[in-house]
């Protein structure tokens, strides 16, 4: 395994921790509420940072991911890379991939999925029906990938007939909605096992996306605790506040280490289907220590819901759920393992 980026990945993933630095400010995030921001998800799709994912692979978008995490920067990106970009690269036919690609890496198109699949959405002869309650960034997206009973995926545009979305509010503001399909049209995205891949390498991205989240609210939590003085000496000076801190990186380097490995399996063809869960239960388990250690060393300021540190534990606990909670996913994995070992 070789974890180190490669020149591309680090030229993309150091433009990126630019424009999110630079645009994802605090004030700009609390102007925006709970939609997107248009003009940082134009500032990444003109610097090509979404149609450089099918060059630098599931391992660079991690470490991208890691540099929204920072800033709960409020874009699609996550979202149209892992259910978008990904799948169509891998999975779709030649055709599909030259319709669908550069429309999604400019920023033309916006992709989201209805993941996991709950069994709640039938196909019959290219037409879907049935409901999705909540879709991340629903409100944004013009194609949503969608798995039915079967595990086969779709992709549906959201303004097809039969299509119908409504606003959902969720902990993190993603701008979420309901997805309601009654024989909406659709057109498959690859063969059986297309559903399984993507939902291995969705759950990698946003575990990725949580390692980011955990060292942003992190910084923040050295930031404060080594500025504020309490009986005349800084928190930070507090052995429990450094234990509290130490315990919090150890958490997030190890949702690191994980999604990497995934990443890298992912990338290179490699069986990557529990490694995928481990990161997985690593950022859900560990991203919701992380977080709520993040608020609770900023004391007081941490309850403050206009505090900056308030968005990551939002986001912290979103992340800590979507694709599957920890005991969730430790089960799909302890199941793995014992057909592994049957077989």
């Amino acid at each position: 395994m070789d974890f180190h980026p490669t020149e591309e990945q680090a030229a993309a993933a150091g433009l990126a921790a630019r424009i999110f630095s630079d645009l994802a400010t605090h004030e700009r995030l609390a102007a925006t509420g709970t939609g997107s921001d248009a003009e940082l998800w134009k500032a990444l799709t003109a610097a090509g940072l979404t149609s450089a994912v099918e060059e630098i692979g599931l391992l660079g978008l991690v470490l991208l991911l890691e540099e929204q995490g920072r800033t709960t920067a409020q874009v699609p990106y996550a979202a149209t890379c892992a259910y978008g970009i990904l799948p169509v690269a891998a999975h779709g036919s030649a055709e599909q991939r030259a319709r669908l690609l550069p429309a999604l890496g400019s920023g033309d198109a916006v992709a989201t999925g209805a993941f996991p699949a709950r069994g709640r959405i039938t196909a019959e002869d290219g037409r879907l029906t049935g409901t999705a309650p909540t879709v991340p960034w629903l409100r944004d997206a013009t194609h949503v990938l969608v798995p039915d009973a079967e595990r086969a995926l779709w992709l549906v545009r959201t303004d097809a007939p039969g299509v119908r979305t409504s606003p959902v509010e969720t902990t993190a503001p993603w701008s979420a909605g309901r997805l309601v399909l009654n024989g909406a049209e659709a057109e498959r995205i690859g063969p059986d096992g297309a559903y399984e891949h993507t939902l291995a390498a969705a759950r990698t991205a946003f575990a990725g996306l949580q390692a980011g989240v955990c060292v942003g609210s992190l910084d923040r939590a050295v930031q404060y605790t080594s500025t504020r003085e309490q009986f005349g000496r800084p928190l930070s000076t507090n052995q429990g506040v450094m234990l509290r801190a130490a315990d919090a990186h150890m958490d997030t380097e190890a949702i690191r280490v994980t999604t990497y490995e995934a990443a890298w399996r992912i990338d290179q063809g490699l069986e990557a289907r529990e490694h995928a869960l481990t990161a997985a239960w690593w950022a859900s388990e560990a991203g919701k220590r992380v977080v709520h250690a993040g608020q609770h060393l900023h004391g007081g300021m941490g309850a403050d819901l206009d505090h900056p540190v308030h968005r990551h534990f939002l986001w912290g606990r979103q992340l800590d759920a979507y694709l599957g909670c920890g005991s969730e996913l430790l089960a799909e994995l302890g199941a793995s393992i014992a057909e592994g070992e049957q077989a």
